[in-house]
């Protein structure tokens, strides 16, 4: 009898927790009305670029002092930047190519007033360097018969040619949508896990295909940067700062004897959430200057804490939570953190708006160089429409709602 009354009171008390749960996912899951000043943004033309943001206004190379990024005059370089993302995915290039001209799409980037550009590749993109299809690269009939690096050298060159700075990052092993449950893209290496990975890897091998990727862009001095490896986890997020600082070094310092003045960019571990490693471990190069972090913050962040995602949460546990993660580093003058990715959609629900509303909000606090996801309005494998994008579907009219607004003020600040 006592067994069923226990067995009872669990069964109310989990009961009354889902239904808790429910209605709070279903009160932020309602549609976000815009606010009356994103409402007036999109009735405007968008502002032109400033050229003093541009790349090509610096006293090149770039270093790292404190929390910032500055030039050789001492003047802070702020990242304004956006990814451009397919070069890691099934089809092996860019989105956009069969739309409009590289260097059309670079110049609307650069005309939105964005400052740098984080362009994503597969290992499995130097493993395999296909030719990529001229159906893919129609409007850039001079890339037909070109190979997938040949096609992300070409962009690369369209987007620094644009006055942008470019930011190589090694996003997957697989060249695949990011991010799902598979372990063979968990980490930087796959070949402990044998013939469970179709594209196997050892860290030398990792090391080896950025030099192939980065030696091709040794003469060009707004390549400014390698970010190392996207949103490294390990198996249920198990991976130790440790071990992917010492990875980090290793390659950090190959890249670094091909070009000295490259900035080596490291992300945070649980999908580049967590940076609280450095505090103990930084990351140390042999040469001085060189590093900075990378953090990623999305709606779904947080999720499996005791304060619940990034969507549900009031600003003062979100700010713990950035500074308890990252923004120490900042905030204490340490080291330069860019907040290489975030977005949202272009109708989000309330929880969606209340997550950007508080990232937004604190990252024009702490003056913070920041990286949105993405300018690409198709995701590349079966065409499905990117609600993150910031472009239509032309690659030439921006999107000019509440996220423009609000990074066009940080980036006119």
């Amino acid at each position: 009898m006592m067994f069923l009354l226990v067995c009872g009171l669990l069964l109310l008390v989990l009961g009354a927790l889902l239904l808790y749960l429910w209605r709070a996912e279903a009160k932020i899951g309602v549609p976000w009305v815009p606010d009356s000043k994103s409402i007036l943004f999109s009735q405007e033309p968008l502002p032109p670029p400033i050229p003093e943001n541009s790349i090509t206004s610096y006293a090149l190379p770039l270093r790292t002092q404190g929390r910032n990024i500055i030039d050789q005059k001492g003047r802070r370089f702020k990242l304004h930047s956006v990814n451009w993302y397919g070069g890691s995915d099934e089809l092996f290039v860019v989105g956009g190519l069969d739309v409009r001209h590289r260097n059309d799409i670079a110049a609307t980037i650069r005309r939105m007033g964005f400052n740098s550009v984080r362009l994503p590749y597969a290992d499995e993109l130097v493993v395999a360097n296909p030719v990529i299809p001229e159906s893919l690269v129609a409007a850039n009939p001079d890339l037909a018969g070109r190979r997938a690096l040949d096609v992300f050298e070409a962009v690369t060159a369209a987007l620094t040619d644009a006055g942008l700075a470019v930011i190589i990052n090694n996003h997957i092993t697989h060249a695949t949508w990011c991010c799902g449950a598979d372990p063979c893209d968990a980490a930087w290496y796959n070949g402990h896990l044998g013939p469970l990975c179709r594209i196997r890897q050892t860290e030398a091998d990792w090391i080896r295909h950025w030099e192939e990727v980065m030696v091709r862009f040794v003469d060009n001095p707004f390549v400014i940067g390698a970010d190392l490896r996207n949103e490294v986890r390990g198996f249920w997020g198990t991976m130790p700062w440790s071990k992917w600082a010492a990875a980090a070094e290793k390659a950090g310092n190959r890249l670094l004897r091909i070009r000295s003045d490259w900035l080596i960019i490291v992300g945070g571990t649980e999908s580049n959430n967590d940076l609280s490693g450095v505090a103990e471990r930084p990351v140390v190069l042999d040469v001085p200057h060189r590093v900075v972090y990378t953090a990623h913050v999305y709606a779904w962040s947080g999720w499996g804490s005791s304060e619940g995602r990034f969507s549900h949460r009031e600003y003062a546990s979100f700010v713990r939570t950035m500074r308890r993660n990252w923004a120490y580093l900042v905030e204490g003058d340490v080291a330069p953190v860019w907040v290489g990715e975030f977005g949202a959609s272009n109708r989000p629900s309330v929880g969606g708006a209340n997550y950007w509303q508080n990232l937004l909000r604190y990252l024009k606090a702490i003056d913070a160089d920041f990286g949105y996801w993405a300018i690409n309005p198709r995701k590349p494998k079966d065409d499905e429409k990117e609600t993150y994008s910031l472009v239509e579907d032309n690659w030439s009219t921006p999107i000019l709602d509440y996220r423009m607004k609000d990074m066009t003020e940080i980036m006119r600040a």
